[in-house]
């Protein structure tokens, strides 16, 4: 197990890392021994969804995220200690796609397909198992524009256009998503627009977006050996960087939660061991599983 899931570190202490955590998560990571994969389930879909900029108390509790709270929390599993890695934005997606930042460190526009890196896509597609992603606002199939300011789309939530190894094609448009479930990829990720992710809009608008467009995949995951995982990239800087992050399907206990301290890593690396891969992805490869919430 690595050292990033079981030391607590003080309060006073993750306020203070703030931007810097990142560079301590890593060193520590490197130096970890190699994780074992736990026993996790083996789901034949599994779909992230990755929110904007809210610390943990400003969603877990929240009246204004009855859905999150109410339905996803309650039904499934929350993990109490789950962190970002840095700011911005755009390093922690890298982080959650890839176990590394491949040398992003802001928001800027990057040339799109600059990392060979070994990441979640990739070793998906080299397993033989399907991925994609499932992006709002994006103006067409595998388009690499940065911004579309009449979609509120944002190429900077979206890492997967970083990969040469990841074909542009597997970046759907969120009107892609499929009303049959059974036709989703082993592993995707849904990627709300600038508004409906919280960015710019109200946590409210968030959370009634994720009802109304995956409230009917959360219900059909739970009867279909299927797995809704809802995290957020970052806090808003008063947090240290604890973010919500629930989990909910068939094989996630209801109204379970773990104090283990997690992060970005050991997302990615459940994620791959969910899916039944021997490859692990950078930083993955010496984080630990997220376990205590599988029945």
């Amino acid at each position: 197990m690595s050292v990033l899931a079981h030391v607590k570190r003080p309060r006073w202490a993750l306020a203070a890392l703030g931007t810097t955590t990142v560079l301590a998560a890593a060193t520590v990571g490197l130096l970890a021994p190699s994780a074992q994969a736990a026993t996790l389930p083996t789901p034949d879909h599994v779909v992230v969804v990755v929110m904007e900029n809210h610390g943990y108390p400003q969603i877990i509790g929240s009246s204004s995220a009855p859905y999150i709270n109410n339905t996803l929390k309650a039904g499934g599993a929350n993990l109490t200690q789950y962190y970002a890695l840095t700011h911005p934005s755009q390093p922690n997606y890298l982080d959650i796609f890839s176990g590394g930042t491949q040398g992003v460190t802001d928001d800027s526009c990057y040339t799109p397909q600059f990392s060979s890196a070994a990441n979640l896509g990739s070793e998906l597609i080299a397993a033989g198992k399907a991925w994609g992603s499932y992006n709002e606002g994006l103006p067409s199939q595998g388009s690499t524009v940065c911004t579309n300011s009449s979609t509120k789309y944002a190429r900077k939530h979206n890492p997967w256009f970083a990969f040469s190894n990841v074909p542009l094609n597997t970046a759907y448009t969120f009107n892609q998503f499929p009303a049959n479930y059974t036709t989703l990829p082993k592993v995707s990720f849904v990627i709300p627009n600038l508004c409906n992710d919280m960015h710019d809009c109200s946590v409210g608008t968030g959370d009634t977006w994720l009802q109304n467009k995956l409230g009917a995949y959360a219900t059909w995951a739970n009867t279909h050996n299927s797995v809704l995982i809802v995290t957020f990239d970052e806090d808003n800087g008063s947090y240290g960087n604890r973010v919500a992050t629930v989990l909910y399907g068939q094989h996630v206990v209801p109204g379970s939660s773990s104090s283990t301290t997690y992060n970005h890593y050991n997302l990615l690396r459940t994620l791959e061991d969910l899916s039944g891969l021997t490859t692990h992805a950078g930083n993955a490869a010496s984080a630990s599983d997220i376990t205590g919430i599988w029945n």
